[in-house]
């Protein structure tokens, strides 16, 4: 039944762990109402790892842990170890969103305009969001002591999954109820 083998090869790709051939046969039966042994199932699990060891592939169906997954050959792990690196310095701190989140709607703006927005310090949210490169100097404003201006980067789109920033919500599109306090009474 090749049809089996590609519902435990979907069953074992959508796992987000490795999973046991008893949940791979569990989960075939409550599906498909198939009555499936543990011997047919380990067969099944046999010919999908040796079609996942061509050289051409990227990735391999391992035993881990008395269960099956899928993970990328050890010849890509270097590659893997720099995305993940590029990921992790993609999250932001909520202080640091909210700053980000000024930048954006204002710039150019002084990191001074940003904390009298906040109304907190933000020289650690500002050197984060630097480092990140989401941000940058964009020039110095025309003000006493000519402070830095800041404006969002070109990699600010990509993190935000937009094209430029006039695809960013307008301020008065936002919900409004998300911004107020406490209850409304009617």
């Amino acid at each position: 039944m090749p049809e089996i083998e590609q519902h435990i090869e979907a069953l074992i790709f959508a796992s987000e762990q490795g999973i046991r051939v008893e949940e791979i046969i569990f989960c075939l039966q409550a599906a498909l109402g198939t009555d499936i042994d543990e011997e047919a199932v380990s067969n099944h699990i046999s010919s999908i790892t040796s079609r996942y060891q061509n050289p051409d592939l990227a990735i391999e169906l391992i035993k881990i842990n008395n269960g099956y997954q899928f993970l990328t050959k050890k010849a890509h792990h270097t590659v893997i170890s720099q995305l993940q690196l590029q990921r992790s310095k993609k999250k932001l701190s909520q202080a640091a969103l909210e700053t980000l989140a000024i930048i954006a709607y204002r710039q150019p703006v002084t990191k001074l305009e940003v904390e009298q927005i906040r109304g907190v310090n933000c020289d650690y949210s500002i050197q984060k969001l630097m480092e990140k490169e989401l941000i940058t100097i964009s020039g110095k404003a025309d003000t006493v002591g000519r402070p830095l201006l800041y404006a969002t980067s070109h990699l600010f789109a990509d993190y935000m999954g937009i094209n430029n920033i006039k695809d960013l919500p307008r301020i008065s599109e936002v919900d409004a109820s998300a911004s107020t306090i406490g209850q409304q009474q009617d």
